[in-house]
């Protein structure tokens, strides 16, 4: 069987849905969604995910609405990050919070599902907003690295399990990271600004190097430039291609070897897009 599992960066759900994220929810239902900056509180979400519900009843992905499971933390503050999942698989554990955190700032952007596909097959993911930093701010650029120690922490425990004959796992959403050069159009100009600064990025290298998570799309798609998922609001970055890397697949190897495609659903134009970031699809044949 094969399970689809889609990231997505919405930017705002309410803004979001006035550009049509709806429509592609419908026409895509990944088996596994997961979203981040929804930026609402939990009157605003549950009708949004009521809504896409009956989508997947009607695409018929599920016998019944109540069979779409849902996940969501809101953030401590008001229209400000926020995560939400929601899965068509059987799942068997749901989580809010990165283990070992309680920091009312890192509310709103780590969930957790334990999903299960219809052969038995296992696979924790894990939805991840991670703090964007501002190097003006060192306020902000602490709770950024703060958030990246209890990343590798986890990722240690969950590789371990793996490792182990345990559930697989796969870490996605937007890291507000660019990894190497190969992630982001300007790297030169970028080393002293956040998401590009060598500390950050050594997160990510220990991620792969020391914790053995394979990151997905590198790993399919070769040494190229690219492929973006976020693209600036400012001047032309869309219509240029000037874009970043920052939406991520990192999954355990059993789970990663299993990969057989993605796909980036970057809109055809920039009036059309619901969101700066594009959904970044995987599926894996499991």
């Amino acid at each position: 069987m094969s399970m689809t599992i889609t990231t997505s960066n919405l930017n705002g759900i309410r803004a979001a849905e006035r550009k049509g994220f709806e429509h592609w929810v419908a026409e895509h239902t990944p088996d596994v969604l997961c979203m981040q900056e929804v930026r609402a509180p939990q009157d605003v979400i549950d009708p949004f995910f009521a809504k896409y519900a009956e989508d997947y009843k009607a695409a018929g992905r599920i016998a019944e609405p109540d069979q779409l499971v849902t996940l969501n933390q809101p953030s401590a503050y008001k229209g400000r990050a926020g995560v939400g999942m929601l899965s068509s698989l059987e799942v068997l554990d749901r989580r809010i919070g990165i283990p070992g955190d309680d920091a009312e700032a890192d509310m709103g952007r780590w969930l957790e599902m334990d999903v299960k596909t219809p052969q038995g097959y296992v696979v924790t993911v894990c939805d991840l907003y991670m703090h964007a930093g501002n190097t003006d701010d060192p306020v902000k650029m602490e709770q950024k690295f703060r958030m990246l120690n209890l990343l590798l922490e986890h990722a240690g425990k969950l590789q371990e399990e793996a490792a182990h004959g345990g559930k697989q796992s796969v870490i996605v959403g937007d890291f507000n990271i660019a990894h190497t050069p190969l992630d982001i159009k300007n790297a030169k100009s970028n080393e002293k600004h956040a998401g590009f600064l060598p500390e950050e990025r050594e997160f990510l290298t220990k991620l792969i190097n020391d914790y053995e998570f394979v990151d997905v799309v590198r790993n399919l798609a070769g040494d190229i430039q690219g492929p973006y998922t976020w693209w600036s609001n400012r001047g032309r970055a869309f219509d240029n291609n000037t874009g970043w890397r920052i939406d991520y697949h990192f999954a355990t190897p059993e789970l990663a070897e299993s990969a057989r495609g993605f796909v980036i659903d970057r809109a055809s134009s920039y009036d059309t897009r619901w969101s700066d970031h594009a959904p970044l699809s995987i599926t894996y044949d499991v």
